[in-house]
């Protein structure tokens, strides 16, 4: 099964949200489709962003299913806080790829 990385953003809180609520909500969203490998919180030049690494399995369009999931789990990220720029990344050969920028 392919394995997908979707990066996020995140440059505030929605009023009412505790920080939790940001990594609970994209990994809740990923695992609602697909095995949820792991997820972790980086804050890179100043601004902090989540990565969840997921499995979609190869129906013959895994790339889709894996962007159309991850523009979900930015969705449900947006109920709790402000995003920007949702990267989607798929493992190929040892590298990780760009498949949305």
């Amino acid at each position: 099964m392919p394995s997908y990385r979707a990066q996020l953003n995140i440059m505030g809180l929605r009023p009412g949200h505790a920080p939790e609520a940001v990594m609970d909500a994209a990994v809740a969203a990923l695992a609602e489709r697909h095995h949820v490998d792991a997820n972790q919180l980086d804050v890179v030049a100043g601004v902090p962003r989540i990565t969840v690494r997921y499995t979609v399995e190869d129906d013959g369009q895994p790339d889709a299913r894996g962007i159309e999931s991850a523009a979900l789990m930015r969705a449900s990220v947006e109920r709790v806080a402000v995003t920007e720029k949702l990267v989607v990344l798929r493992r190929v050969k040892g590298r990780w790829v760009v498949l949305r920028h």
